[in-house]
C-alpha cells in the first residue's frame, strides 16, 4: 500500500511567519477565553516538538494555568527524536501520577504528538486523553520538511521509523483529538489525521504549523477537550459564535477521492433490456 501525503512545497514555507500573527491575534482573544469552562485542576503534559524544548510550549502552559489546570513540560529536553527519550517521559508521567493521583493528559505538537500516542499506547492507565497537533503519524514519514535532520540527529534509519509509525497510526487506547491544518506548510495534513471512531477525532483549524503552540482556535479545541469530565468523552461540536470558525463535521480521509457510482436507471414497463453481448 502506498504511503499517503506528500510534502508541502518550498515556497510555501514563507507562510509560515504568519505565526507571529497568531500569537498577536491569541493575546487579544484573551477577553474571550474567559468564557471557556474552568478546568478540573487535572495535570496536563505538553511535549514540544522536533527541535523543540520545554521553553517553546511555555506560552501554552501559562495558558493551560489560567484555566485551571496543572500543567507540566515534558522534561526530557531538547526533542531530537532520539530513542530513549520516550522511556524519561514515562518516568516523568509516573512522578506526575503519583503526586497528583489521577490519570495526565497529554497535548503533543508535531514529534511531540507523536510521542504522546506512543505513550498513550504504553502506559493507557495513566494516561486521560491525547491531542495532538499537525503531528505527522500516519502516512509517508518523508512527507515533512524536517525528515532528512530527523534522521540524521534521532539515529533512526527510515525503516525504524516506519515500523514505529505502524504502532502508532491506529488510535490509542485513550480518547484521542488530532488537531490538523490544510495549510500547514511544513507537514502534510494527511499524515496527521486519524480514522475517525468512538473516541478518536479530527479537528481541522486554520493554522501554520509553527503556530500550533499559541494559535487562538487551537487554543480553544485543547480548553474543550480537555474540559470534559473523565470517562464522558464525547466529540468536539462548537455551538453558538465559536462554532463560525470551524468547518462543519464530516469524516476526513486522507486518501484519494472515492470514484462516484454511475447511477444507471431502471428501465421503464415494456422496454427492451439489452443482453451483455448485445452491441452498442
Amino acid at each position: 500500500m502506498r504511503d499517503i501525503g506528500v510534502r508541502p512545497g518550498r515556497v510555501r514555507l514563507l507562510t509560515e511567519a504568519r505565526a507571529l500573527l497568531e500569537l498577536v491575534a491569541t493575546v487579544l482573544a484573551e477577553p474571550l477565553f474567559r468564557r471557556l469552562p474552568p478546568g478540573d485542576g487535572h495535570p496536563v503534559m505538553v511535549l514540544p516538538g522536533f527541535l523543540a524544548s520545554d521553553a517553546s510550549t511555555i506560552p501554552l502552559r501559562l495558558f493551560l494555568r489560567a484555566r485551571g489546570y496543572a500543567p507540566y513540560g515534558w522534561g526530557a529536553g531538547r526533542n531530537l527524536g532520539r530513542p530513549g527519550q520516550e522511556d524519561e517521559v514515562l518516568l516523568a508521567l509516573q512522578r506526575i501520577v503519583h503526586h497528583h493521583g489521577r490519570k495526565v493528559s497529554l497535548v503533543g505538537w508535531s514529534l511531540g504528538g507523536v510521542y504522546a500516542r506512543e505513550i498513550a499506547r504504553l502506559a493507557p492507565g495513566r494516561v486521560r486523553q491525547v491531542v495532538s497537533m499537525g503531528s505527522p503519524f500516519t502516512g509517508n514519514p518523508r512527507a515533512n520538511h524536517a525528515w532528512e535532520l530527523y534522521e540524521r540527529l534521532s539515529g533512526r534509519t527510515y525503516d525504524e521509523i516506519r515500523q514505529m509509525a505502524a504502532r502508532i497510526r491506529r488510535p490509542p487506547p485513550v480518547p484521542s483529538t488530532a488537531i490538523f491544518s490544510r495549510s500547514d506548510a511544513i507537514t502534510a495534513w494527511q499524515c496527521c489525521v486519524q480514522p475517525p471512531g468512538p473516541r478518536a477525532e479530527n479537528v481541522e483549524v486554520e493554522s501554520s504549523h509553527l503556530g500550533y503552540g499559541h494559535n487562538p482556535l487551537v487554543l480553544y479545541v485543547i480548553a474543550d477537550r480537555l474540559a470534559q469530565k473523565e470517562g464522558a468523552w464525547r466529540a468536539f461540536d462548537p455551538q453558538g459564535l465559536p462554532a463560525l470558525f470551524f468547518r462543519a463535521k464530516e469524516e476526513v480521509s486522507a486518501g484519494p477521492p472515492k470514484p462516484r457510482r454511475r447511477r444507471v436507471p431502471r428501465p421503464a414497463p415494456g422496454d427492451a433490456v439489452p443482453s451483455a453481448s448485445a452491441p452498442r
